[in-house]
Formats: C-alpha cells, sequence, structure tokens
C-alpha cells in the first residue's frame, strides 16, 4: 500500500563502501587512477579515430563511439563516488530527482554500450565472413543509422524504467546500499508494489540486455567458423586472438549486468551485487580502449604518428 505524500521521502543516503570505513581513503585512491586511467585511454581513441585518415572506416567510427560511451558511463557513476569518500556517511546524500536522473542516465549509457558492443560485432561479422560486401554494407550511412537506433532504443527504454522507479512510493529507511542510484537497491527501501517494475525488467529489459548478447555470440559463432577456414596458421592465430579477447569481454561485461537485474530482488546481496556494479560500471569501461583498440596495430601506428607531430610542433 502506498504512503500519502506527507510520508515520501525526498532524499536519498548512498552507503558508498561504507562498511569498509578504514579503506576509504585507499578506495578514493584507487578509483580515481581508474577513473584517470579511463578518460585518458578513452579519449586517446576519441582524437585517434578522429584525428587520423587512416582510422576513418566504419569499425573505427564504432570504436570512437564506444569510447565516448565509456567516458559518459564514468562520468556519471565515478564521480559521485569519489566524493562520497570524502564524506561521512550521513552527509552522502543525494536528492529523489538526482537520484532519478543518474538512473535515466547510467541506464542510457549502459543500453547504448549493449548494443554498440553487438553492432561491433555485426561490423566484424560482415569484415571476416562476407569480406567482398563489407565496403558495400558498412556505409557511412548506415553506419550512422545504427548508432541512432542506438541512442533511440537506449533513450526510450531508460525513461521507461526511471518512470516507474520514481513512480513508486519510499517510506522506509532513505539508505541505499550501494555507490550509486540504481533500480534494485531502490525496490528494497519503496513501500510500493514492485511486481510491475521487476516484470519490466524481466521481460522489456531482457529483450535489451539478452537481445544484443545472443546476437553477438551468434555473430562469433560464425566468425569462429570462418577463422577455422583461415589456411594460414599465423592468420588464423592473429584474428582468433583477437576474437576471443572481445567475446571475454562481452561475457564478462553481459554476464554481470544478467547477474544484477535477473533475478528476484528480494535475492539482493550488498557485497555480490557490489562487486557485480563494479566490474560493469567502472572496470569494463577502462579495459574497453585496450582490449579493443590500443591492442590494434593501426591504432598503434596512428598513435605513434599522432605523438610524432606533437614532438615536431
Amino acid at each position: 500500500m502506498e504512503s500519502d505524500n506527507s510520508t515520501q521521502i525526498t532524499d536519498f543516503v548512498l552507503s558508498t563502501f561504507s562498511d569498509l570505513y578504514n579503506y576509504q581513503t585507499a578506495l578514493f585512491a584507487v578509483f580515481l587512477f581508474i577513473l584517470v586511467i579511463t578518460l585518458t585511454g578513452n579519449l586517446v581513441i576519441i582524437v585517434l579515430t578522429c584525428w587520423d585518415p587512416q582510422l576513418q572506416s566504419p569499425m573505427y567510427f564504432l570504436l570512437g563511439n564506444l569510447s565516448f560511451v565509456d567516458i559518459c558511463l564514468s562520468l556519471v557513476t565515478v564521480p559521485q563516488m569519489l566524493k562520497n569518500f570524502l564524506l561521512e556517511l550521513k552527509s552522502r546524500v543525494i536528492l529523489f530527482e538526482s537520484c532519478m536522473a543518474q538512473i535515466y542516465f547510467f541506464l542510457t549509457f549502459a543500453n547504448v554500450e549493449d548494443f554498440l558492443l553487438a553492432v561491433m560485432a555485426y561490423d566484424r561479422y560482415i569484415a571476416i565472413c562476407d569480406p567482398l560486401h563489407y565496403v558495400v554494407v558498412m556505409n557511412k550511412m548506415f553506419s550512422f543509422q545504427l548508432i541512432a537506433g542506438c541512442w533511440l532504443l537506449s533513450t526510450a527504454n531508460s525513461i521507461l524504467h526511471s518512470t516507474l522507479t520514481s513512480r513508486l512510493s519510499y517510506c522506509r529507511s532513505n539508505l541505499i546500499n550501494h555507490f550509486l542510484c540504481d533500480m534494485v537497491p531502490l525496490f528494497k527501501l519503496s513501500c510500493s508494489d514492485t511486481t510491475i517494475n521487476e516484470l519490466v525488467i524481466f521481460t522489456e529489459g531482457l529483450v535489451v540486455v539478452a537481445g544484443p548478447f545472443l546476437f553477438i555470440l551468434v555473430s562469433y559463432i560464425h566468425i569462429i567458423l570462418a577463422i577455422l577456414k583461415i589456411h594460414s596458421a599465423e592468420g588464423r592465430s592473429k584474428v582468433f586472438s583477437t576474437c576471443s579477447s572481445h567475446l571475454a569481454v562481452v561475457i564478462f561485461y553481459f554476464g554481470t549486468i544478467i547477474f544484477t537485474y535477473f533475478r528476484p530482488s528480494s535475492s539482493y546481496s550488498l557485497t555480490k551485487d557490489r562487486v557485480a556494479s563494479v566490474m560493469y560500471t567502472v572496470l569494463a569501461p577502462m579495459l574497453n580502449p585496450f582490449i579493443y583498440s590500443l591492442r590494434n596495430k593501426d591504432v598503434k601506428q596512428a598513435l605513434q604518428r599522432l605523438m610524432a607531430k606533437i614532438n615536431s610542433v
């Protein structure tokens, strides 16, 4: 039963690892280091894909967009966490409106990343399995349309979930056992019936997350089958090494998301869910530029050209 407006909570307190009180300074240093590495790595990729004429293919256009999304995802979550590490628990306050805004932007950027990883898998599928038609299929206009579709679908999904979450009544504790505003921890604080919210996550949300994940797996199955047909052992090893690292990141990223959201809120565990959230909100954006781009020969050469140009100025 919903409470009346007089008991509606107007702000929340984010616990942000408050149970690790003696390690707040160390955690601040660790997450600040991760944020700096994330911003630096992804900014390098964006600069290179915009500046270097040899990185103007659809694959690098998609990589540049992934780096932009990773920066946005990190900035939505990590700065708030860093600020809270420097405050006492009772001062780690976030207004109700700000909390809902964080949910909206967090879901938007996370969902865009889901769809982008699927689009990147499709790009690799066409490049490896149908290379003669790659330029025709993955033309500039189609690439822009795919990116626009990622943002439109993600925005619609985020509006749906943030609206449903904001319409719940919160009249229990205002302490969110998390480092960011997220739906599952908020359900634990609501005195409203959250059945519809959880049903939407398990249906529409499952399509948004599991759909891209399954698409990626199918694409990589076809890619691996095509790799096995390559006669050159060196060429087969090189392509397989790249694809396996990509697939490992995808399983790591989607696995933690599915673990976090696609189970009943009654099984919520502070420790397990917090670790899973750190993996896909903090670690994945840091690792992506190194796995997808900075190990790439063309990107390394572009970086060397950029450094040479900077040194010559």
